[in-house]
């Protein structure tokens, strides 16, 4: 058997559980596939409206997870790992845990837009069929006409903080570290959209190895919820050096918080029917892309 491949995700739990020994304390042969690290870039200058963005840029979490990651499990957010999980290609959801990440969209602090209504046909930079593009329809249609929402693709997460630096975006849609960062440097939260996240587990993935490491994150969990100011400093694990420079990490939150529940069929079949209804993919609601055959428990 060979070793169990970790993507992190930009978030705490796996160094804590490395710190604290509880991947090898469950008997876990593991390493960490660091080329996904989430400090990587795309652009960090340009932006994209769907029709005219180029093939790198129309490429997202979605897309990753269908193409098969190079490890054994990974998070995204939930609507991409439901998809991706429906279709079979590269693995399932895993459906004894998810977990919900604080994300907002933020304008700087000196700019004219002061309500989430202001946001009405401003283009809000997001990663393409990510998180962070679900999360801005779903919070933003709260305020606006389906009509008044719009996006545009600026890479992934990192990058749409350097572009709200350069005042490069009006809004951007951020969470997790990103999100402390802007809200450390003075940025605005406009409209609240944190989200759930999923786990996407390869098909290649040993069962005993999944569950090995999902009870180290929950024994890692704990910790967080006990003492988060003393995991603060693994921020800087995942982030690009330009920004960990000016990044103080004990203003930061926890996080991703990993909820140890079912993903149920009833959160599947919402998800499901809500990205049909806004028209995100070309999605088959048939039974062969069901719950029981996209998830792993």
């Amino acid at each position: 058997m060979g070793k169990f491949i970790i993507q992190p995700h930009g978030r705490l739990q796996e160094w804590v559980a490395e710190e604290h020994g509880y991947f090898t304390d469950e008997g876990l042969d593991y390493e960490f596939a660091e080329e996904w690290f989430a400090g990587a870039s795309r652009t960090t200058s340009t932006v994209q409206a769907a029709d005219s963005a180029p093939a790198e840029f129309k490429s997202g979490a979605l897309e990753d997870m269908e193409q098969g990651r190079a490890c054994d499990v990974s998070g995204a957010c939930h609507w991409a790992v439901n998809e991706a999980a429906s279709h079979q290609s590269a693995g399932k959801l895993w459906a004894s845990a998810y977990s919900v990440s604080p994300a907002g969209i933020f304008v700087a602090g000196d700019s004219d837009l002061r309500s989430p209504e202001d946001l009405a046909g401003v283009p809000v930079a997001v990663g393409y069929h990510s998180g962070s593009h679900y999360s801005a329809i779903q919070g933003l249609s709260s305020f606006l006409e389906r009509d008044q929402v719009a996006t545009t693709f600026a890479g992934f997460p990192y990058d749409r903080v350097r572009l709200m630096m350069r005042g490069e975006v009006a809004a951007a849609n951020v969470f997790g570290p990103q999100y402390y960062l802007l809200e450390q440097l003075g940025f605005r939260k406009l409209v609240d959209t944190s989200f759930m996240m999923g786990f996407f587990v390869s098909d290649k993935a040993d069962h005993a190895d999944t569950q090995a490491y999902f009870r180290a994150l929950e024994r890692a969990q704990r910790d967080i919820d006990l003492e988060q100011e003393r995991y603060r400093k693994y921020w800087l694990k995942e982030m690009p050096e330009d920004l960990a420079q000016i990044a103080d990490v004990r203003r930061f939150g926890p996080g991703e918080r990993i909820v140890f529940q079912t993903y149920t069929q009833e959160m599947y079949d919402a998800t499901q029917r809500w990205m049909k209804s806004w028209d995100l993919l070309d999605l088959d609601l048939s039974e062969e892309s069901g719950y029981a055959k996209s998830v792993l428990v």
